[in-house]
């Protein structure tokens, strides 16, 4: 199966999605090469970065379910090959 490498933004502005968030970042854990969490106290949320290498539907199913989370924003972004 042909796998592709993306980064997933997300910005958390409800810290009560959290637990729902590293949930679904566990149940896809073994595509995610690596992830990286910055809070930002001033605006009161989060921004995180997970490095993915994964099928396209592996990833957009990921993209999109934590993008249906409330209080949570995503974008994602692949490599051309």
């Amino acid at each position: 199966m042909e796998t592709r490498v993306a980064l997933i933004s997300i910005i958390v502005e409800d810290i009560n999605a959290a637990e729902k968030i590293n949930a679904l970042l566990h149940q896809y854990r073994q595509h995610i090469i690596g992830r990286m969490g910055l809070p930002h106290p001033k605006k009161e949320i989060s921004i995180i970065s997970v490095a993915i290498d994964g099928p396209m539907n592996e990833i957009s199913a990921l993209s999109g379910k934590l993008g249906a989370l409330a209080g949570v924003s995503t974008k994602t972004i692949y490599s051309k090959s």
